[in-house]
């Protein structure tokens, strides 16, 4: 058997939506299960994201240090958003949320990996990119708010995130994963052995 995922849709027979907020839902399905039973399943609905791991010249990862209400933590992690609009190229996303966040450009994408956060709730897909090539980015930095107001920026060592992730002192699941692919590609076939940063997402198809 080759360990792939695969596409497979059970039937459902009834769904319902009781929560809609700003940028995600509530979706309530009644699935048919392999022995005929029909059961509830209650799960996030999410427009999808992206995050990047920016390598400067010195090899050094860019993190930015956020406070998330949710676990009441500040995290350490690399930059991220939404999908705002639908059907928008990751890369064109992941390009602007650097800017945004690190205020940093980058010449040279590839595909680092793609995940399920929490595929048990929540039907979010994210793409992490590798980002090389870093500089600065011209003009006047976008006007973060909110939490973002209270970021802080460092520029760390892959190794030193990786001993962080398996010690359990860092916790975004985007680091983690990001930092560990890094890694696994750099001690396998190389960084420009990885996807281009155009590759087809099927979770969450998008128009070149």
């Amino acid at each position: 058997m080759a360990i792939k995922d695969t596409a497979e849709e059970w039937q459902v027979t009834a769904t319902t939506t009781p929560f809609t907020g700003n940028k995600t839902s509530v979706r309530t399905d009644d699935v048919v299960m392999p022995d005929g039973a029909v059961v509830h399943r209650d799960y996030q609905v999410h427009p999808g994201s992206v995050a990047v791991l920016a390598l400067d010249d010195e090899g050094k990862v860019i993190v930015l240090r956020q406070y998330r209400h949710p676990v009441r933590q500040k995290l350490w992690e690399i930059p991220a958003g939404l999908l705002d609009i639908p059907g928008e190229n990751p890369l064109h996303a992941a390009q602007r949320e650097l800017w945004e966040e690190a205020h940093v450009k980058a010449g040279n994408w590839r595909v680092l990996a793609d995940v399920y956060p929490t595929p048990g709730g929540c039907d979010e897909a994210v793409r992490i990119f590798l980002a090389r090539d870093v500089s600065e980015a011209e003009g006047a930095r976008f006007e973060v708010s909110e939490e973002e107001a209270d970021m802080e920026h460092a520029r760390v060592e892959p190794a030193e995130l990786v001993r962080g992730a398996l010690a359990g002192e860092l916790h975004n699941t985007c680091l983690v994963v990001g930092a560990l692919a890094l890694t696994a590609a750099l001690n396998g076939d190389g960084l420009d052995a990885l996807r281009p940063a155009d590759a087809p997402w099927p979770a969450r198809p998008f128009e070149a």
